[in-house]
């Protein structure tokens, strides 16, 4: 009985492939919004002033660290939750694909996430004469969140792992 328990439940873990499929899908209109954004600004290149362009930069920025953030997410859950990926040629693996745990992934969503946020609160500064000064407040405060957030699963991750390696040498 303990093993049939212990097989369904392992065998559980395919219920995160639709998530992951589903990351995917959100992955390609991510990309469709990228080079709709893209096409679209280059009728306009000309008479738009260097700040406009640089706002428009910005944007593709943004979609292209969200973008890189889900392929991180989806292959490293993947692996660590799923099943390991077979890439048979050993040049198309990405050199970090099954070396992150889930402690790796977190300090890397957080550092992604405070990337984006970076790039959005320049944004608004670049707007700021047409930002009322609360929002840009609430989003600085917001992006110090994020940064301390960051900072502190960081430290967290470093003394476990610093536990981990004393408690390794003590035995």
């Amino acid at each position: 009985m303990d093993k049939k328990i212990e097989k369904t439940i392992y065998a559980s873990r395919w219920l995160m492939f639709p998530v992951y499929f589903g990351l995917s899908l959100g992955f390609v209109l991510l990309t469709l919004k990228f080079f709709q954004q893209a096409v679209s600004i280059i009728p306009e290149v000309f008479m738009m002033s260097e700040s406009g362009l640089v706002l428009v930069v910005l944007s593709l920025i943004d979609i292209a660290l969200v973008g890189g953030l889900l392929v991180m997410v989806m292959f490293s859950g993947y692996e660590n939750f799923i099943s390991r990926m077979d890439v048979n040629d050993n040049k198309e693996r990405l050199s970090w694909m099954g070396t992150m745990d889930v402690n790796s992934i977190k300090n890397k969503v957080s550092s992604s996430i405070v990337a984006i946020s970076s790039v959005h609160l320049l944004r608004l500064f670049m707007e700021a004469e047409k930002v009322l000064d609360d929002k840009i407040m609430w989003c600085v405060v917001i992006h110090l969140t994020f940064v301390i957030s960051a900072f502190g699963m960081s430290y967290i991750d470093k003394m476990y792992k610093k536990n981990i390696k004393n408690i390794y040498i003590i035995k």
